[in-house]
């Protein structure tokens, strides 16, 4: 899970950024529209609005941001109807993709997408064609500089968590859970006072290709940015390591 562990770590400080100029607002805002519009308003019985208003609160979103999405979602307030698609694809490489959309216009959604993958070494596939190696996960990260590993693991397994690693040049743990158990391990690590640097639901590969190449390397960097940074698309899944060096070399 390394790759990914560098990845998510890169995406949480560039979301802090983008936070900044209220790119994140507008994802964040869909997020908890849709949640609140298929689970109800009150996030005490809707984790995945509960996640999403934790998500809002990360990056400062106002209060009354939040209000407003959600009532947006049950009705309150008019708005506009999103739909949920997810789409798979391969990047350079060979890496296989999988993206999650929230938009109002499929039509206009899957030729930006399409365009940006051919422009970038990518190509979109047939429903299905990626979806096998992707598994989901609860997945949190905690630093290392802030608790000492046999008392996180002690934490996590005991509150249900699958695994726990430490990888090597890695920054932070890597909890991972059956997204059945996410909601108790996160609240278990909360209340030990144990800060989280990143918890999500998201979809883990069950294998990774290694990029060498730096041409690869730089290509899969700026796809996965381009993907990341459009408004419809929420969440974009690769199963990509690219060593140390090299992902220094290409982030410049």
């Amino acid at each position: 899970m390394s790759g990914h562990s560098k990845w998510a770590t890169t995406k949480h400080k560039k979301a802090a950024a983008d936070a900044k100029r209220g790119k994140v607002f507008t994802k964040i805002a869909k997020e908890l529209t849709i949640a609140a519009k298929l689970g109800g308003g009150d996030p005490a019985g809707n984790p995945r609005l509960r996640l999403a208003m934790e998500k809002a609160r990360s990056v400062n979103m106002p209060s009354d941001n939040i209000k407003r999405a959600v009532q947006k979602g049950t009705g309150e307030l008019p708005g506009v109807s999103y739909e949920e698609i997810s789409y798979e694809g391969y990047g350079p490489g060979g890496v296989a993709l999988m993206i999650d959309t929230l938009t109002d216009n499929k039509n206009r959604s899957v030729a930006e997408i399409r365009f940006i993958l051919s422009k970038n070494g990518g190509n979109l596939g047939e429903t299905g064609c990626v979806a096998w190696i992707f598994e989901s996960k609860g997945y949190l990260l905690v630093d290392k500089n802030k608790i000492d590993e046999d008392t996180l693991m002690s934490i996590a397994l005991d509150a249900g968590a699958e695994d726990m690693k430490n990888e090597e040049g890695e920054d932070n743990f890597e909890i991972i859970t059956d997204p059945s158990d996410f909601e108790a391990v996160k609240e278990a690590i909360e209340k030990a006072s144990i800060e989280l640097v990143s918890a999500e639901i998201t979809k883990l590969p069950k294998n990774e290709i290694e990029l060498t190449s730096e041409k690869e390397a730089a290509q899969m960097i700026r796809l996965m940015e381009l993907l990341e940074d459009h408004d419809d698309i929420q969440n974009v899944y690769a199963n990509f390591n690219i060593p140390d060096d090299l992902m220094a070399k290409c982030l410049g």
